[in-house]
């Protein structure tokens, strides 16, 4: 490790010019960079801080980026939020070739069009994960194969599902057998989350709320994002995670500059870091997202989930990646959840 920050340290400064800055990072709270495996080695290396400001929905994200000019040289953008923040000018080109871990991002993240837009790469590819169920190995005797399960009338009054539109229009996609980014038949999405409520003992809408819910019992099966499963189990619950048969939902964050960031360069060793593949595999013993940089992935130990599972071809074979939606789309949906809560 010390030759390993040794050798960040010399690229860093390099990259800096020797000057140490304040990096202002704008991400979720506990979210990778804010660790302190992460930003103390960095600093120690550097010499330049990390300060965190945080956000709670993407659209406060963007909103602290179109307020607050300077105020930011990181920020971490799910990637259906990339394109909208580098049209509206918020997010700034980054320089690869600035970056020497960048090499181990394969080509199907680094180049998604959400990520790379004219040609410019505006959002460098971090994490990425799957929304899916878990259940409660406790009280659930087979894992199952299937999405149906949500429905199964044996887990009546034990299930839940997270209080949003997009997730919950795009499971019902994966449960008619449907594109989750291009939904054809709304009516048979309506009517299968419909079929679903009797089934539901609540909404969940934090991590925190998932984990109680399951630790006290009252749960079979719920539905799940893949990092969280990670840290769940790390935290002693008996959980699984499942993928399905009929797939998951993928999706993918990543870190840009600002476009009013004055410390571009130091923002970009900071991101530089992020990609690294020791970082990775420190942030996966805590419990993490799936790294980003294949390196890295390959760097992880087998037994860990973010290798043995997400890893797997088979399992990528059956994801089905969110691109951005139209706010035209996402207020239908919304309309369409709000109606369907009301019956609960």
């Amino acid at each position: 490790m010390k030759t390993f920050l040794l050798s960040l340290s010399v690229a860093a400064l390099s990259a800096t010019g020797a000057l140490a800055d304040e990096i202002r990072v704008l991400n979720w709270q506990g979210y990778g960079t804010d660790q302190d495996f992460a930003t103390k080695p960095f600093e120690e290396a550097t010499g330049h801080t990390v300060v965190h400001e945080y956000f709670n929905s993407e659209q406060e994200m963007l909103t602290k980026l179109r307020t607050n000019p300077g105020a930011y040289d990181v920020v971490m953008i799910n990637a259906t939020f990339t394109q909208q923040a580098a049209a509206e000018g918020l997010i700034a080109p980054i320089d690869t070739a600035a970056l020497s871990n960048f090499d181990g991002i394969p080509a199907k993240f680094a180049d998604d069009p959400m990520q790379k837009i004219d040609g410019a790469q505006y959002g460098v590819p971090w994490t990425w994960g799957l929304t899916s169920f878990a259940i409660n190995a406790q009280s659930v005797d087979a894992a199952p194969s299937s999405i149906e399960a949500l429905w199964d009338p044996k887990y009546e009054g034990h299930v839940s599902i997270r209080d949003d539109a997009i997730e919950a229009m795009q499971i019902g996609a994966l449960a008619t057998g449907q594109d989750i980014n291009d939904i054809k038949d709304i009516e048979a999405v309506k009517d299968k989350l419909a079929a679903l409520l009797p089934n539901l003992l609540t909404f969940w809408g934090s991590e925190n709320d998932w984990n109680q819910s399951m630790a006290s019992g009252q749960l079979d099966i719920a539905t799940y994002w893949s990092g969280s499963a990670v840290r769940s189990i790390a935290q002693g619950l008996e959980i699984e995670f499942i993928i399905p048969e009929e797939g998951a939902i993928g999706w993918l964050d990543a870190l840009s500059i600002p476009a009013t960031s004055e410390h571009k360069a130091a923002g970009e060793a900071f991101i530089n870091w992020m990609i690294d593949p020791e970082f990775y595999v420190a942030w996966d013993k805590a419990g993490s997202p799936a790294p980003a940089n294949a390196k890295a992935a390959a760097a992880l130990p087998e037994e860990a989930f973010n290798r043995r599972v997400l890893g797997d071809p088979e399992v990528l074979a059956r994801v089905q990646f969110q691109v951005p939606v139209e706010d035209a789309t996402k207020e239908q949906y919304l309309e369409i959840w709000q109606t369907l809560k009301a019956r609960q």
